[in-house]
């Protein structure tokens, strides 16, 4: 059944991680902490994160900046791969390079990634049932913020590959009853200072 109020999703990708992995850098944790500043006054009703470090530990940062938002940690929310195309469905002049990157996933990330994305469209997207607008962020890797976004654009499931997502950057989705998905901000970095910009970016001009 088609929902009858309107969903905010609100999508981060973890502030910049340490070489290991196991947690954030000091520009990570600031990167976190000025974008709770940034969203203080939304009126959330559930921060879902990621089980990694990396993605814990800046939803926590950003959740201290909140007003007793509870925090939910979610494999649905993690770091995988949230669909592996055939070559054929990919463009002639980028297949091989795409096959290329997704070449070492194990058999079971080709099984558990796309199952855990197909949970991540039941419970993140589309119109909720009620009367009361509803606003729910996200803390999680760039694989699943870009899934998302393809998925708000109606692009084919393999267009995840390519789009990218700088560390603390915010995008926001819109799921208004009976119209189509709004992309309303995408990698949108104004909450931090030049300096904290453009991590976790490739190495492509900044703008």
């Amino acid at each position: 059944m088609s929902g009858t109020a309107t969903r905010y999703l609100y999508l981060v990708r973890h502030g910049e991680a340490s070489p290991d992995e196991s947690g954030l850098t000091e520009a990570g944790r600031r990167q976190a902490t000025l974008l709770g500043q940034r969203l203080r006054d939304i009126p959330f009703t559930a921060v879902h994160h990621g089980p990694l470090p990396r993605a814990e530990q800046t939803a926590r940062l950003i959740g201290d900046q909140l007003k007793g938002v509870p925090l939910h940690a979610s494999e649905v929310a993690g770091d995988y791969v949230p669909y592996f195309p055939e070559k054929d469905e990919l463009p002639a002049e980028s297949a091989d390079f795409y096959l290329r990157f997704l070449a070492d996933a194990t058999d079971e990330e080709r099984k558990h990634g796309p199952a855990l994305a197909g949970q991540a469209l039941d419970l993140f997207t589309g119109a909720v049932d009620g009367d009361q607008d509803r606003h729910e962020l996200v803390v999680t890797h760039n694989f699943l913020v870009a899934w998302l976004v393809r998925d708000a654009m109606h692009a084919p499931e393999w267009r995840w590959l390519g789009l990218n997502h700088c560390n603390a950057a915010l995008t926001v989705i819109r799921y208004t009853p009976g119209r189509p998905a709004s992309v309303l901000l995408s990698n949108d970095m104004r909450h931090l200072p030049t300096e904290l910009r453009w991590t976790g970016f490739p190495p492509e001009p900044h703008i």
